[in-house]
């Protein structure tokens, strides 16, 4: 179980990098934190224990990417093996999030506003990150709503 207050730091999870936000102390909202290089696991999971530690996050939300049909592929195999090995290391909880279709709707966020090819590509795994906790975020406020920000 989640605690109802705190930073909450979300992960999509790619096979190069890991697109990263981070929300405000009152779940309100979802701001980009960047993105981790995904060198080895135990590295991976080292940086995000000292981002957890640095910005006192309460919870880490893992982007689940299931396939359209609900079943579960190579890679929401890995996600949910790196959520383990993080609910091992780290004093918060963890959970898994459904984020089918997080970065096809991030890359067309940043194609609507006009982000060119080179830099979507530096941002849109930090902007799917934001798209899986704006939905944690709205799932778990008291009233249900999603506030604006």
């Amino acid at each position: 179980m989640t605690p109802e207050r705190g930073r909450v730091l979300s992960l999509d999870l790619g096979e190069v990098r890991v697109g990263l936000a981070l929300s405000d102390e009152l779940r309100i909202t979802a701001q980009p934190a960047g993105v981790l290089v995904r060198v080895g696991s135990r590295s991976m999971l080292r940086e995000i224990a000292n981002l957890v530690a640095e910005h006192g996050v309460s919870a880490v939300v893992v982007g689940y990417p299931l396939h359209l049909s609900g079943e579960e592929g190579e890679r929401a195999r890995d996600a949910r093996e790196i959520a383990r090995r993080l609910r091992e290391s780290l004093a918060v909880p963890v959970e898994l999030w459904d984020e089918r279709m997080s970065t096809a709707e991030a890359e067309r966020t940043l194609i609507a506003g006009g982000v060119r090819r080179e830099r979507r590509r530096k941002v849109v795994d930090s902007i799917a990150a934001v798209l899986i906790l704006q939905s944690w975020l709205a799932a778990h406020s008291e009233d249900g709503l999603q506030s604006e920000g």
